[in-house]
Formats: structure tokens, sequence, C-alpha cells
């Protein structure tokens, strides 16, 4: 199957709606009837505005960086960013196409 990889980058600690934006976009999406995604916390990153996010032992800030991935076809992907966009959210996003399947599709 052909589709992409629609990959969102989102910082740990920021909410909308009182919920924090990775799960509030793992939860639209599954509303949305996607069949999966996953959220990735980062070790450290750095994004559009430079200041450098790291990980220590004693810092609990939750300011790392989280990609939330989904792999959709482009349609999902459409309705996905354009319910985005309907709730007044502004967030990066990658989109690569992919091809995608399973390896064993009856088991």
């Amino acid at each position: 199957m052909q589709g992409c990889f629609l990959k969102f980058y989102v910082a740990e600690n920021r909410r909308h709606k009182h919920r924090l934006v990775y799960e509030w976009l793992l939860e639209e999406a599954k509303a949305l009837g996607l069949s999966g995604g996953s959220a990735f916390r980062a070790l450290a990153g750095f994004g559009r505005h430079g200041r450098l996010h790291e990980e220590h032992f004693f810092e609990l800030a939750g300011d790392l960086p989280v990609e939330v991935g989904f792999v959709v076809t482009d349609e999902e992907a459409d309705r996905l960013i354009d319910h985005i966009r309907t709730q007044g959210l502004s967030l990066f996003y990658v989109r690569v196409p992919v091809h995608y399947g399973l390896t064993n599709p009856v088991a």
C-alpha cells in the first residue's frame, strides 16, 4: 500500500484544551478512524526557536520534544491536518511518502 508517514513535533508539556498535545493528537486521530499512531519522547532537541532542550537527571521540566507519528493514507493525513487547523493549533509536521503493508496479513 502507498501512503505517507505523518509526524508532528510538539513540546512534551504543551497543552490543548487541558490535555497534553501528544495525547490529544493520538485521541483525535483515533476518533477520526486512523488505524494507529505512536508518541516518542526525545532525549534532546531544539526547534524553530533555537532553544536546546536536554534531559538531565535532576531536571523535570517536561519540555523535551515528542514526536507523534502515523502511517496513513494521503486522505487520512489530509483529514487529520485539516482537523488540527480547525482546532486552532499551529504544529510543525513532516509528511513523507511511504510504502507499507503487513508481512503476514492472515496471522
